[in-house]
């Protein structure tokens, strides 16, 4: 796992972050807390590491508290670029009111379960739970 970037919180808000698993088969990115400008740069860093990876990409939303038009932005951008449909998982009622008043619900697919993070390697083995050389640290 890669963290991407943290940032700073306001009003006792939880800071935003950013992470990416990179897997054999998807990539996961992870988005915790406030998704704001704060967070615009690591956001741009963590897209293109989704692009370059060239896998089907997964956000997990479940845990962000505020999102503004930078979050939007990103969830647009990689879904766009994503090589199939941008995975949305257990977005909260916020992130779910901004996707569906800009639309871009129309390009992800929103799921309530978590599908979980891929441990197949590459020659069809299983590293467990903990993750392995698949993932970028």
């Amino acid at each position: 796992m890669r963290v991407v970037g943290a940032g700073h919180g306001t009003d006792g808000e939880e800071p935003g972050s950013v992470h990416v698993i990179l897997g054999s088969r998807k990539t996961r990115v992870v988005l915790t807390g406030e998704v704001d400008a704060e967070l615009g740069q690591d956001l741009l860093e963590a897209s293109a590491d989704a692009e370059s990876a060239g896998r089907p990409v997964e956000v997990d939303v479940r845990n962000v508290t505020f999102m503004d038009s930078t979050g939007v932005a990103f969830l647009a951008r990689l879904a766009s670029r994503s090589p199939s449909k941008l995975v949305l998982i257990r977005p909260p009622d916020l992130v779910r009111f901004l996707i569906q008043v800009t639309s871009i619900n129309q390009v992800l697919r929103v799921v309530e379960e978590d599908p979980g993070i891929d441990h197949t390697l590459p020659d069809g083995s299983d590293d467990g739970p903990r993750g392995g050389p698949d993932l970028v640290a």
